[in-house]
C-alpha cells in the first residue's frame, strides 16, 4: 500500500495540483481540464496518422498495436497488478473503453463516410449525463444539456452533407461504440481505483489490448510488416495517444465533474478537421467553419458552467 500511495502523491505532484489547490477550485478545475484536453486532442490525430503512416487494412491490429505496447509499458512504470475484484473490474473497464471501443470505432469509419462515425461520437455528453445520473446521482443540468445538443450539431454541421449516405450498419457501429465508450467513462468515474492513473492506464490498456489480439489475428491474419513510417505512426499512436493520453484521460475522470469530462472527447473530430484542412488540404465551407465553432463553443462553455458549479459547492 505504501508504494501505491507514493505513486498517487508523485502523480498528483507532477500534475501541479497541489499548489493549484491553494490557488482554489476554480484554478484547480481550469488547470485540470486543460491536462485531461490533451487525451482527445491526441486523438484527433489519429486519423491522419493512420492515412499517411500506417498499413492500409489493418484497423484491428492497429488497435492492438496502439493499446497493448503501452499498456504493457504503463504497468512496467507502475510496477503494481491488480488484485481482488480490481481484475474483473480492469477488464470489463478495459473492455469498454478500449477492446469493444476501438473495433466498433474502426467498422464505423469503413461504413460510414467522411467524419460522419464523428457525429454520432458528438453524442457522448449526452449518453454520459443520462448514465452519471443512474449510477453517480449527478443531475444534468438544463445548461449542459443544451450544450450537448448545440455540440453534437456543431459536429454534424462539420461532417454531414448531401451525399451523407448513412449505412444502417455503420450507424449501429457507431452508437454501440459510443455506448460503450460512454459507460466506460461513467464507471471509471465511479470505481475509485486504488492506484495512481498511469496503472490504472496500464490496466485498462493491457485488457483492452489483449480483448482485440484474437479478434485480430482470426479476422486480419498475422500482424502486418513495418515499414519506417508505420514505426513512427505507431510510435505516435503507443507513446502519445495511448499512454500519455489515457494516464490524463482517467487522471482528469478522478478529478472532474464526469459530465464536464465527457465533453472533452468532441475536440477529437475538431482536430480531426482542422488536420485536414492544413494539412491534407481539405476544403472547408462556411457551413462547416460555422459547425466547427459552434462545436468548439460548447466545450468551452461545459467546463466554464463547471466551474461555477465546483465554486458554488
Amino acid at each position: 500500500m505504501k508504494q501505491l500511495d507514493v505513486e498517487v502523491n508523485r502523480s498528483v505532484m507532477l500534475s501541479g495540483d497541489a499548489p493549484a489547490a491553494a490557488a482554489g477550485p476554480r484554478s484547480l478545475l481550469s488547470r485540470t481540464a486543460l491536462l485531461t484536453a490533451i487525451a482527445p486532442l491526441t486523438w484527433g490525430t489519429t486519423y491522419l496518422v493512420t492515412t499517411e503512416l500506417l498499413p492500409p487494412g489493418h484497423p484491428l491490429w492497429s488497435g492492438v498495436l496502439r493499446a497493448l505496447p503501452a499498456g504493457l509499458l504503463a504497468l512496467a512504470i507502475g510496477r503494481t497488478l491488480p488484485r481482488g475484484h480490481w481484475w474483473w473490474r480492469s477488464l470489463l473497464l478495459g473492455t469498454l473503453n478500449i477492446g469493444a471501443f476501438f473495433p466498433l470505432l474502426f467498422l464505423a469509419a469503413y461504413l460510414l463516410p467522411g467524419g460522419v462515425a464523428g457525429v454520432f461520437g458528438a453524442t457522448g455528453p449526452l449518453l454520459v449525463a443520462m448514465l452519471a445520473a443512474v449510477l453517480l446521482g449527478e443531475r444534468p443540468t438544463a445548461r449542459r444539456l443544451t450544450w450537448g445538443v448545440l455540440a453534437a450539431l456543431g459536429v454534424a454541421a462539420m461532417a454531414l452533407g448531401p451525399d451523407a449516405a448513412l449505412n444502417p450498419l455503420g450507424i449501429l457501429a457507431a452508437l454501440a461504440g459510443v455506448l460503450s465508450m460512454a459507460l466506460g467513462t461513467v464507471l471509471s468515474a465511479r470505481w475509485r481505483p486504488p492506484v495512481g492513473p498511469v496503472t490504472f492506464a496500464g490496466w485498462q490498456l493491457t485488457a483492452g489490448g489483449l480483448v482485440i489480439a484474437p479478434l485480430a489475428l482470426a479476422v486480419e491474419g498475422a500482424p502486418p510488416a513495418l515499414d519506417a513510417a508505420a514505426l513512427l505512426g505507431y510510435t505516435w499512436l503507443t507513446l502519445v495517444g495511448g499512454l500519455l493520453a489515457y494516464v490524463l484521460w482517467f487522471r482528469g475522470l478522478g478529478a472532474m465533474p464526469t459530465g464536464a469530462a465527457a465533453f472533452l472527447p468532441v475536440l477529437s473530430p475538431l482536430v480531426a478537421a482542422a488536420l485536414g484542412f492544413l494539412v491534407l488540404g481539405e476544403q472547408l465551407t462556411a457551413v462547416q467553419g460555422a459547425g466547427f465553432a459552434l462545436a468548439l463553443v460548447a466545450v468551452v462553455a461545459a467546463q466554464g458552467s463547471s466551474r461555477a458549479k465546483k465554486v458554488a459547492e
